[in-house]
């Protein structure tokens, strides 16, 4: 298990990540504004591209109710600028390549798959209110219908 996991109420941890399409992004300078950070196992994998997918067909509603939506994994920038480029994806996909930012919200795990466990992200959304405290938390997110209940949450908030 992680040594740090987020919790509900508590202080969204704070990061800069290089994004896809050049730069970076800081959760801190997207204040006031309201965040999803979904953190996802690996780019171009069938659940994960779903999911990308899915929040991408909402990104127009997320802006609307004035959240950014942001994918994490440990995947490069130059990864995620294919995997943008391959499936029309407009959401921010950021890099953590060194997975400090998976440490900070407990979601680099021990998993296992048939009979042999390794570390790896496991699937996990954060709705992150506009003063950066942790609103909500999915975890071990099942993809079908998640964008659209964690668009709801926000609209909520």
């Amino acid at each position: 298990m992680s040594a740090k996991t987020a919790s509900v109420g508590a202080d969204a941890p704070d990061f800069t990540l290089p994004r896809d399409g050049g730069g970076s992004v800081t959760l801190s300078h997207l204040r006031p504004g309201k965040v999803v950070l979904y953190f996802y196992p690996k780019d171009d994998t069938p659940g994960c591209t779903l999911e990308a997918q899915d929040f991408t067909a909402l990104k127009s509603q997320f802006d609307a109710n004035g959240t950014t939506v942001i994918g994490i994994s440990k995947d490069s920038a130059a990864k995620h600028d294919k995997f943008c480029k391959k499936y029309g994806l407009s959401v921010t996909l950021a890099s953590d390549e060194n997975g400090s930012t998976c440490e900070d919200y407990g979601v680099w795990t021990e998993k296992s798959m048939y009979g042999k466990t390794y570390m790896g992200i496991e699937r996990t959304t954060f709705l992150i209110d506009g003063t950066g405290k942790i609103a909500r938390i999915w975890n071990k997110v099942s993809v079908k219908g998640h964008a659209d209940e964690v668009l709801e949450a926000a609209r909520a908030l």
